[in-house]
């Protein structure tokens, strides 16, 4: 039998709504958001998996997101591991900002090679940034060493710190037959996906997930997939989802 993986990137969050960088901002989910989450929770559901245990971020909306799942599949007993890991990727100074403003003022190529390009990360967010005390200062990442707390992260960085926790914690787990789901962010996910399916750094850079659908991969032993990941969704609710996304560092008309 194949080893079975569900992934979810969390719902629409409050800043996704109003279209802000976000990153390691502890932003909620929005109503939008919440119910995708319910959603998600419904088509597992209607798909009859059952799961061994779950990994998720220290970030409230992907916590969240896996709450409303957890409780739609009403199986809310399963252990749950939290890690700053797979947080989203840290926007450094642009965290807060609006992206189609960002791109009005320095163009939409820019913003798309900050929110996009594999290893060219975004500005630091200095000790002046007006979040940077909110963020760095967090009590959830004291344990951090100064190494590990970012100001700023490429995705090339997001998976260089994702990646050993896949590799060390949730890998061996899926090996030893247990179903494992993982309630994270658009950033860490992709650096899974990138890993699972050998992608390149130029077409990781144009993969969009959508918020609140589940993704399935089964996996051989070698974990690798057996077939192209799976939407549990129809085709033209993912396609507007993803769509969504990949629009959200364009300069409003």
């Amino acid at each position: 039998m194949p080893h079975r993986l569900v992934i979810v990137r969390h719902g629409e969050s409050s800043w996704n709504q109003e279209n802000r960088f976000c990153g390691w901002f502890d932003a909620d989910l929005s109503e939008k958001g919440a119910e995708e989450a319910r959603r998600g929770a419904q088509a597992i559901k209607e798909a009859g998996m059952e799961f061994d245990i779950c990994y998720t971020s220290v970030l409230k909306r992907a916590v969240r997101t896996l709450w409303y799942i957890l409780d739609g599949i009403d199986q809310m007993w399963l252990p749950v591991v939290r890690t700053w890991r797979l947080n989203e990727r840290h926007y450094g100074g642009l965290t807060g900002l609006n992206k189609a403003e960002t791109a009005e003022k320095h163009g939409e190529e820019q913003v798309k090679i900050w929110r996009r390009s594999f290893d060219i990360p975004p500005p630091v967010m200095g000790e002046d940034h007006s979040y940077y005390k909110l963020i760095s200062k967090d009590r959830r990442y004291k344990d951090l060493t100064q190494k590990e707390l970012p100001s700023c992260e490429s995705l090339k960085d997001t998976i260089a710190r994702a990646l050993p926790f896949w590799n060390e914690v949730i890998a061996p787990q899926i090996l030893a037959g247990k179903r494992v789901m993982i309630a994270a962010h658009g950033n860490s996910l992709r650096g899974i996906v990138k890993h699972l399916d050998g992608m390149s750094d130029a077409a990781i850079m144009e993969l969009n997930l959508p918020t609140g659908i589940p993704i399935v991969y089964e996996l051989d032993d070698n974990l690798k997939p057996i077939k192209p990941m799976s939407f549990l969704g129809d085709e033209e609710t993912v396609r507007k989802a993803m769509e969504a996304v990949a629009a959200q560092g364009k300069v409003k008309k």
